[in-house]
């Protein structure tokens, strides 16, 4: 691997930050996860900041809107977003998920709608896959779509449904073929959230934060010029992945900030003195743990570029900056003894919550996109050799 970068990507990262300076004067240490769904407004305002600088899609190929940029700079880009708290405001469905399904999938048609709308920071979207019964097993969903002339018509219910009440459209899978197996019944379809019969109802998350939800469709009406792909192999639609970024270093810069913050607050408030030796190598422990993961991070973007293919390598470091979150926040809550696990409405929580937050919200990230258990099979069986059994 190489180590360092040149002089093109240190200006790039130069130029990120400069505009991240100007974009976001006042963030401080920012939300405790970029991906809230709080302040929504502020969110989309920042998005339109980057669409003005052709930035909201940068990694997408030119004739789609983006900028054809490497993983390397990708990386970068994604890194500096991170390490500033940059709210996300929809781009991890719009860029990461829709958008390169779309290129792949979708016809000429829905090309010419949908992609414009996102790289100009037009529209959001959420994500229509897991069900009551249908989480890790995702191929066992139960939404139904029937055929109804030029329609589909749903009924069904997703859940854990991340921002369905700023969304203004749903890609969602739905089952077309109910007697064929599972994975080859399925149908992706683009649904407008103002189409009537879909409800969306809140689920607050144990921080007190209002991103998920779930969302109810009864007799809603679909374009079946909307469905991406042939009916029945919605499944293999779905499981798309173009080859973009994909390092998690986002993860590890999010916790080089939070490391940061409870150094500058250590100092000042010297809690713990009596262990202070004790607490500076646990510190230390942690601080050269983050930079284990960067270089981990780094290690993917570099096989990316060489034209290698990362597969275990993504799971370790997903298992490795999700589950460091965590050893860091918690951390965190216990230097600050009960003044760090105070809620922000009270006066003496420390730097307004934001290690009791962080306790609470990085649970989920260990279980989403593939839990670490889920992760550590893969890292046993296409890492290490070893067998499924």
């Amino acid at each position: 691997m190489e180590f360092k970068f040149t002089a093109e990507h240190e200006a790039l990262r130069k130029e990120v930050r400069d505009f991240l300076a100007e974009a976001l004067p006042n963030r401080g240490v920012g939300p405790v996860r970029p991906t809230s769904q709080e302040n929504w407004e502020e969110q989309l305002a920042f998005n339109k900041k980057l669409a003005k600088k052709g930035w909201i899609a940068p990694a997408w190929p030119k004739e789609y809107g983006g900028l054809g940029w490497s993983h390397i700079k990708q990386m970068i880009f994604s890194e500096e977003l991170a390490y500033a708290g940059a709210p996300d405001g929809g781009r991890v469905f719009n860029v990461g998920m829709i958008g390169p399904t779309l290129i792949v999938h979708g016809t000429p048609e829905q090309k010419a709608e949908h992609l414009p709308r996102i790289t100009n920071a037009e529209v959001t979207w959420c994500q229509g896959y897991s069900e009551p019964g249908a989480g890790s097993d995702l191929a066992s969903l139960q939404t139904r779509a029937v055929r109804d002339g030029d329609d589909y018509v749903v009924n069904g219910q997703k859940i854990w449904t991340t921002g369905a009440h700023h969304a203004d459209w749903c890609f969602l899978l739905v089952r077309t073929d109910p007697d064929a197996p599972k994975h080859k019944g399925i149908s992706f379809l683009l649904v407008d959230m103002k189409t009537p019969g879909i409800t969306v109802r809140p689920l607050i998350n144990m921080a007190g934060y209002h991103e998920f939800n779930e969302v109810f469709f009864e007799d809603v009406r679909v374009p079946v010029r909307n469905r991406v792909g042939e009916e029945n192999r919605g499944w293999y639609v779905a499981m798309t992945l173009l080859d973009f970024e994909r390092s998690n270093v986002a993860s590890i810069a999010a916790n080089q900030r939070q490391l940061e913050l409870l150094m500058q607050l250590w100092r000042e408030r010297r809690s713990g003195e009596a262990y202070r030796d004790i607490l500076r190598h646990r510190i230390a422990d942690l601080w050269v743990a983050n930079e284990v993961g960067r270089m981990l991070a780094y290690r993917i973007a570099w096989m990316q570029e060489a034209g290698r293919i990362p597969n275990y390598e993504a799971s370790v470091i997903k298992v490795f900056a999700t589950e460091l979150a965590q050893r860091i926040t918690n951390f965190g809550v216990n230097l600050f003894g009960p003044a760090g696990a105070l809620e922000p409405d009270s006066k003496y929580a420390v730097a307004n919550g934001v290690f009791e937050k962080g306790h609470l919200v990085n649970v989920a990230p260990t279980i989403y996109s593939g839990s670490s258990e889920i992760q550590r099979n893969i890292i046993a069986q296409r890492g290490l050799g070893l067998p499924r059994d």
